[in-house]
């Protein structure tokens, strides 16, 4: 059976494909039941049925091997539970999306009126630290917007407009929903656009928030080579990127397309989109200083989310100063992971007699 490559796109253009559905196996009554709700009442998405009906069953076999029913569920089961996945080595945050499938069907369970109490209320997963956002370095974002596909291996049209994508990605810092939300011409029914004359986007942010963006000069040069080569597919659909077909891009076939861009691009670490808007608040900050301009170039509504980039931003001052400072050529014990403890100690006793009885030390 022949093996697709990394770097092999579909046939043609078309827009991100669905995964098939998993097949689910049976499971108790309340839990098709519970299933069923979420699938027609409320609506969601068949993927995220599937992913609960996953974590139900995950309920189902604890309280199997506990001999207990799942009406019968307590607090000090559900608190047991979560130990054991904790020492399984399973991470917080993934603890924490099964508790919050296991509290909603305890929620409905409730309302059917099948339980007293909800055994999942006030049970709270191990607090992980935050990752830092991953970003790119300087020299890696201008070699992923500067890099020129290859036309003669694929469609020249749509190497210019992904270059776009990348260039408006970099150089705005937007949202992968943001992006796909442009529409060529400004209007009362567009989401988002961009005025070439004002070299500004305006988009519309989480919340239904619109805020405006400073395009760069970079920027403004690919996307008025993506619209003259537009006019070579387009359709009736009024989005900015467009298909082979001539309908809206969805925000997983331009991660695909990124993806792939990133990789041919030569970097070793595949871009997605979200990367390239980590990259765009780190390298303004780096430059500029200035945290309060950079949250309102992002969007955010509160500048604490803004200040994880402050954490990037020292990270990158640390680099340079462990490369260029005569004084910190070999890596400092904080930095490197040595026992700080252990070299402190060796100096003073090199340098000092322990103090007899009596005596302090200082």
């Amino acid at each position: 059976m022949t093996q697709k490559s990394p770097l092999a796109s579909p046939a043609s253009d078309t827009g991100g494909a669905h995964a098939a559905p998993l097949p689910l196996p049976p499971s108790h009554p309340l839990v098709e039941r519970y299933l069923e709700h979420v699938r027609v009442e409320k609506r969601l998405a068949q993927r995220t049925v599937e992913l609960y009906a996953l974590d139900l069953q995950k309920l189902e076999a604890n309280a199997r091997q506990a001999n207990v029913e799942l009406t019968a569920v307590q607090n000090m089961h559900m608190r047991r539970w979560v130990a054991q996945m904790h020492g399984a080595g399973r991470s917080g945050r993934g603890i924490a999306l099964i508790l919050s499938g296991w509290r909603g069907f305890y929620t409905w369970l409730g309302r059917e009126g099948l339980v007293n109490g909800n055994p999942v209320q006030d049970v709270r997963a191990p607090k992980a630290a935050k990752p830092l956002p991953k970003a790119l370095s300087v020299d890696e974002a201008v070699q992923l917007a500067a890099y020129q596909a290859d036309v003669t291996q694929g469609d020249p049209l749509l190497a210019l407009r992904d270059q776009c994508i990348t260039e408006l990605l970099y150089g705005c810092g937007l949202r992968i929903g943001e992006l796909v939300g442009l529409d060529v011409q400004a209007g009362a029914q567009a989401r988002g656009w961009i005025d070439l004359e004002a070299a500004e986007a305006h988009v519309l942010g989480k919340g239904s928030k619109r805020r405006s963006v400073p395009v760069g000069g970079a920027a403004l040069r690919s996307l008025q080579q993506w619209l003259a080569a537009r006019a070579g597919f387009a359709r009736e659909d009024p989005a900015l990127f467009i298909n082979q077909r001539g309908t809206r891009l969805t925000p997983q076939h331009i991660r695909v397309r990124l993806k792939q861009r990133s990789l041919q691009a030569g970097l070793a670490t595949p871009v997605h989109p979200h990367m390239l808007r980590h990259s765009f608040a780190s390298h303004v900050l780096q430059s500029s200083g200035d945290l309060r301009a950079v949250q309102e170039l992002l969007g955010h509504a509160n500048i604490t989310t803004t200040q994880v980039y402050t954490r990037l931003d020292f990270q990158h001052l640390a680099k340079v100063y462990d490369a260029a400072h005569p004084r910190a050529m070999s890596k400092t014990p904080a930095r490197s992971g040595a026992p700080v403890v252990a070299e402190v100690s060796a100096d003073v006793n090199a340098g000092m007699k322990t103090p007899g009885p009596g005596k302090a030390k200082t």
